[in-house]
């Protein structure tokens, strides 16, 4: 089922499953301020590709996303210093803050001892919402983000909204079917420029690759190019009202 922000603001209250249009569970709905939004993802990178646009139009209406990487991307002949450099780079064009879970690129560990280090990290930051990678995946450091972050989801008590996005779909990502969806048409540019802001990483073969995936998202949504998010059940409210032009599936 498909809605506009526009249809379900004029329910006037009407319960949705997912919308938060007063307080859920004692929570003040996010409508109400400006909100706080974590992008988890295993490189730097990687949720510029699976949710630029997104944190483009967040950051536009004045909400505060910070771009959370496992690790800082460092491997062979590329040194941390460069993806370092680049990640900051591609921030500043979204008008997001880089921070690091500090493990080493290749060598992702999940274990108690992690489990326990990342919950403090997300504490600290208090997030409205967590967006984090997809946990069928290729890659053992995507998978990892998603296993940390989901555990500091139930440890503290489900209390912001948690969300999934796609990367390199068949590369990357797999088996992912969103229920919500993000028009990204008019943050392309921007989207772009924080992709290509990774020059180490080869952004003329990823970047056409991810293009491909928001084409196909925005046939599925009714737009000319989308990014898509599952919405994780129990979640606290839904962030993405917030914005004009999302679909919820």
């Amino acid at each position: 089922m498909a809605m506009t922000r526009r249809s379900v603001l004029l329910s006037a209250g009407t319960a949705v499953p997912g919308l938060a249009l007063g307080a859920v569970g004692g929570v003040p709905a996010p409508a109400s301020r400006k909100i706080k939004v974590m992008v988890c993802g295993g490189h730097p990178g990687d949720p510029e590709y699976g949710c630029g646009g997104t944190v483009a139009r967040l950051t536009a209406m004045g909400h505060e996303v910070v771009l959370m990487y496992l690790n800082d991307g460092g491997w062979p002949p590329t040194p941390s210093i460069v993806r370092i450099a680049e990640a900051t780079k591609a921030c500043g064009i979204l008008k997001a803050r880089p921070a690091y879970a500090g493990q080493e690129n290749g060598h992702s560990i999940v274990d108690n001892a992690h489990y326990d280090e990342y919950e403090k990290l997300i504490a600290a930051e208090n997030p409205d919402a967590v967006i984090t990678q997809w946990p069928i995946d290729n890659h053992p450091d995507h998978r990892a983000i998603t296993m940390l972050t989901y555990n500091a989801w139930q440890k503290l008590n489900k209390k912001f909204a948690l969300y999934y996005y796609e990367v390199s779909d068949g590369e990357d990502t797999l088996q992912f079917s969103p229920n919500r969806y993000v028009d990204i048409a008019q943050v392309e540019v921007q989207k772009k420029a924080s992709c290509y802001a990774h020059a180490s990483q080869t952004p003329d073969r990823y970047y056409e690759l991810q293009d491909t995936v928001a084409r196909f998202r925005g046939l599925e949504s009714g737009y000319e190019r989308a990014e898509g998010f599952l919405w994780q059940l129990q979640s606290p409210f839904d962030i993405f009202p917030l914005l004009e032009n999302y679909a919820i599936k």
